[in-house]
């Protein structure tokens, strides 16, 4: 069931209940009016989509506004919860649980980098309106949203969607959009690339062996991009792809699914 709402000429579709790791996509009329979830600006497309993600232990209700001079209309989301798997490991050398001062710093500018190109200024609408697919052939290794206690220490959840598959497994495009980064050598992350697939939608894919893209490079959904690989801190070879949102990780396992969609279905979607 879809939420519709009509106030002085304004309309909103989005779903009426997300999930926790959800991308949403809903529409706003007319796509001049101005939209904020939680008092935070989202990106209105000029066909007035807009797109959002739901963070793993967001609670909800989310509040979504949309004003266009004096008039507002404001929907209220429900936030459905998820169960997460937490596996708890102890014995662990130091090393592996808490990495030096030097290391920190590395990962800490990694980080930095990442996140500068996830918040670079929005220029273009969603480019990824045909959808997305697998990036690479293989089992499910990790999952979003797992989490591990080491040593009696709350790590970070994983923030993503592991594939297995032996070194040199061809990685591609998940969705159509544009490189945004390539690091041949992140600390944790090893070889590195990010696409940005516009209205603030981001793909990472880390660990890579080989990387064929350069920033810059225009992609399609399939279009090569590299290999799986086993470079930075991993335990074997695998591809993480991270799905980022609004400047939310989100699950890209819900990404493919494209379970949680409002408004108007014009684009094969």
């Amino acid at each position: 069931m879809m939420i519709s709402g009509v106030a002085h000429a304004l309309s909103l579709d989005v779903p009426q209940r997300v999930t926790q790791g959800g991308m949403i996509t809903g529409f706003v009329t007319p796509p001049t009016a101005n939209v904020t979830l939680n008092d935070t600006p989202l990106h209105v497309g000029r066909d007035g989509r807009i797109l959002f993600g739901v963070a793993r232990d967001e609670q909800g209700p989310l509040r979504l506004t949309v004003t266009l001079t004096a008039k507002t209309l404001t929907k209220s989301l429900a936030v459905a919860p998820r169960a997460w798997s937490i596996q708890t490991i102890a014995g662990l050398p130091k090393k592996f649980v808490t990495p030096n001062p030097q290391q920190q710093a590395r990962i800490k500018a990694d980080q930095a980098k990442i996140k500068t190109t996830r918040t670079a200024p929005i220029t273009n609408d969603f480019l990824a309106t045909d959808g997305f697919i697998k990036p690479a052939a293989g089992p499910i290794s990790g999952i979003f949203g797992s989490q591990r206690i080491l040593n009696g220490i709350p790590k970070a959840p994983h923030y993503g969607l592991d594939i297995a598959g032996p070194v040199g497994t061809p990685v591609v495009a998940p969705a159509a959009g544009v490189v945004a980064l390539v690091d041949p050598d992140m600390f944790l992350t090893g070889k590195t690339v990010m696409m940005d697939h516009g209205a603030g939608v981001y793909s990472v894919f880390i660990h890579l062996h080989d990387i064929s893209v350069q920033q810059g490079d225009t992609l399609q959904a399939g279009s090569p991009l590299g290999t799986i690989g086993a470079t930075g801190r991993v335990s074997g070879p695998h591809l993480h792809w991270g799905v980022t949102v609004a400047g939310v990780q989100v699950d890209p396992a819900r990404v493919l699914g494209r379970t949680e969609y409002g408004g108007p279905k014009t684009d094969g979607q």
